[in-house]
């Protein structure tokens, strides 16, 4: 996996991000294949940009409403 400058890793596969959101990998896959969370394909293999949730915490943070994964699906890291 790729890492950026300061050493954090810029992209994660479902098994890490789902074990970092807290939820089942089939959760996550299925998220993935409705529209509803960012990935990339590579192949077989689904990869999911870390910063992704950076930028939704930020964002939510920012507004103070509830923000959902499908509005960074366009997103690139």
């Amino acid at each position: 996996m790729q890492e950026s400058n300061e050493g954090k890793r810029q992209w994660l596969n479902v098994a890490e991000m789902a074990k970092e959101l807290g939820i089942a990998e089939m959760t996550l896959y299925r998220a993935i294949a409705a529209g509803e969370f960012p990935a990339v394909r590579i192949g077989r293999r689904l990869f999911i940009p870390a910063g992704v949730l950076d930028r939704m915490a930020e964002t939510a943070i920012a507004t103070g409403r509830v923000v959902t994964a499908a509005e960074f699906c366009g997103e690139a890291s």
